[in-house]
């Protein structure tokens, strides 16, 4: 009996075909015009850097193309929505439906099929694809372009505490103790705060506790005299636990990853509300390809001969774009702790979800 729920095999095949063949269409043009006007804006940055050419370019763009397409694949699904049933309504295909017998739920289910598919696939490709290219284009921007990370999860420029010390590193890489700094400086403050001695390694290492550093120079700002002080171990209070709690960026880390950072968050006492939401949010964020069909159905009904087709075309498209608004607002309210983070990454979606579903009925059932 639930096959019921969709029209004819020939019938939901030939709907689902010309659903996906629009959302390619329109996605494709949509990551081609984004990404030439992106790299207008980051090709002299690029080819500023030494030895950067074509090869630095495209590379560029096969770290950004999988960001451009996950952020816009759900606007890909709302405006082939609207596309696709715009002409059947104008070519009276609809109208054909309808006399059939069937229902505006039976002439989407076709679409809501494909959404749900786009969803799963939309989920994978974040977690297998995304999340690197992320944390890979982080991590190259904070060294300027200069060389590509080795490893995704490569941190530029980062400094820690230690007591009133401050340990520097041009690239922290690896995770836990195997996590290597290069272009290493410490720098020794006195009580006052006033810099007193300064210490420069290529390269340091764990060394629980403490980093050693090799091949160490030293320079003692009061004699302004320069030592090499060989192999030595600084920045004992400088743990892996303050190294791993800096890295956290939600947007370049799996659900699994951000789970586990979240926790380590937690037990040191840190605020989560934020990656909480994040979290929840890769979930429920896939999910809106299966929203977009149903806030865009309004384009696809209604007679085309009345004038109103453009109409209903501009509040399908509102619909959708209303949603994307609501979802990054209840995004920032989390951050801000005015909702739960449960709360911030799923209203938006059941609310539009209720929306739908109230106009749909409301207008054709």
């Amino acid at each position: 009996m639930l096959l019921d729920f969709f029209p004819s095999r020939r019938l939901t095949i030939y709907l689902t075909k010309m659903f996906a063949v629009r959302i390619v269409a329109v996605l494709a043009m949509l990551v081609l015009v984004l990404m030439s006007l992106d790299l207008l804006g980051k090709t002299g940055d690029i080819l500023a850097v030494e030895g950067n050419g074509n090869a630095e370019l495209w590379t560029y763009v096969s770290l950004r193309v999988p960001q451009l397409v996950a952020r816009f694949l759900p606007y890909s699904v709302l405006l082939a929505t609207i596309i696709t049933l715009a002409g059947l309504n104008q070519n009276s295909e609809v109208i054909a439906m309808k006399a059939a017998g069937l229902s505006a739920h039976q002439i989407l289910a076709p679409l809501l099929l494909l959404g749900v598919v786009i969803a799963g696939v939309s989920f994978a490709f974040n977690e297998r694809i995304v999340t690197r290219a992320t944390a890979t284009l982080k991590a190259w921007e904070d060294v300027e372009y200069a060389a590509v990370p080795a490893t995704p999860d490569t941190r530029g420029n980062v400094y820690f505490s230690d007591g009133s010390s401050v340990l520097m590193a041009r690239s922290a890489s690896g995770r836990g103790e195997a996590t290597v700094l290069t272009d290493v400086t410490y720098y020794s403050r006195d009580g006052n705060g006033m810099i007193v001695r300064q210490v420069r390694a290529d390269r340091a290492t764990f060394a629980n506790p403490g980093w050693q550093m090799e091949d160490a120079t030293g320079f003692v700002v009061a004699t302004a005299e320069a030592t090499d002080l060989g192999t030595m171990v600084l920045a004992e209070g400088v743990t892996i636990g303050q190294v791993e709690l800096g890295r956290v960026d939600p947007d370049g880390e799996t659900l699994m990853q951000l789970g586990n950072s979240i926790e380590a968050l937690q037990s040191a006492g840190r605020r989560t509300d934020e990656l909480e939401a994040k979290w929840w949010h890769k979930i429920a964020g896939p999910l809106s390809a299966i929203l977009m069909p149903l806030l865009g159905a309004v384009a696809g009904f209604g007679l085309a001969r009345s004038g109103n087709l453009f109409l209903r075309a501009v509040i399908g498209m509102a619909l959708g774009f209303a949603y994307f608004v609501v979802d990054n607002a209840a995004l920032a309210m989390g951050s801000f702790g005015g909702y739960s983070p449960l709360l911030a990454a799923w209203a938006p979606f059941f609310l539009f979800l209720f929306v739908g579903e109230a106009v749909l009925v409301r207008t054709e059932e």
